[in-house]
């Protein structure tokens, strides 16, 4: 690693094997193409992408810091701040709106005490609002953790999802 100040931050062999595998499905000399899957694989492991751990990625894959840097805050699916174990996005462009996405939001800011961007006093929760997320035809929805997504939703939908993530 070329920058000194990063050697006390480090990534697991196994997200370092993940980033690798990545890497190989370019050729040698574009190596920062997996910038989108490293970035997402450290934020796995880590929570949450801190400048630090933007910058480590970046020294990783041999690219100037700020391009990763470009990357994790031009995406919302990156987490440039701490949030909670469990993060809600739900999407509110027209398509989910029209669907009533706007109650579901409204219901999640009731039930979880929280607005937009904001995370529960317990670390539990963090509700986000987000883009189109390509599901119209099965709105509203939102993503759980980025991974997990949650189509026809209802207030009883939300609440049995709620209390499973308890």
């Amino acid at each position: 690693m070329a920058n000194p100040d990063l050697n006390s931050l480090r990534l697991s062999a196994e997200s370092l094997a993940l980033i690798d595998a990545e890497v190989a499905k370019y050729p040698p000399e574009q190596k920062q193409s997996a910038v989108m899957a490293a970035l997402r694989i450290a934020q796995t492991e880590c929570g949450w992408l801190k400048p630090e751990l933007i910058e480590y990625v970046a020294d990783y894959l041999e690219m100037p810091s700020i391009a990763a840097y470009e990357v994790a805050t031009f995406y919302n699916m990156y987490d440039t701040q701490p949030v909670g174990r469990h993060k809600i996005t739900v999407c509110t462009n027209l398509p989910c709106a029209l669907m009533g996405a706007n109650e579901i939001a409204e219901h999640l800011r009731q039930k979880l005490g929280i607005g937009f961007g904001e995370t529960t006093e317990d670390g539990r929760f963090t509700l986000k609002e987000g883009e189109c997320m390509g599901a119209c035809g099965d709105a509203p929805m939102c993503l759980h953790n980025n991974h997990a997504m949650h189509t026809h939703l209802t207030p009883g939908k939300i609440d049995e999802l709620l209390d499973k993530l308890k």
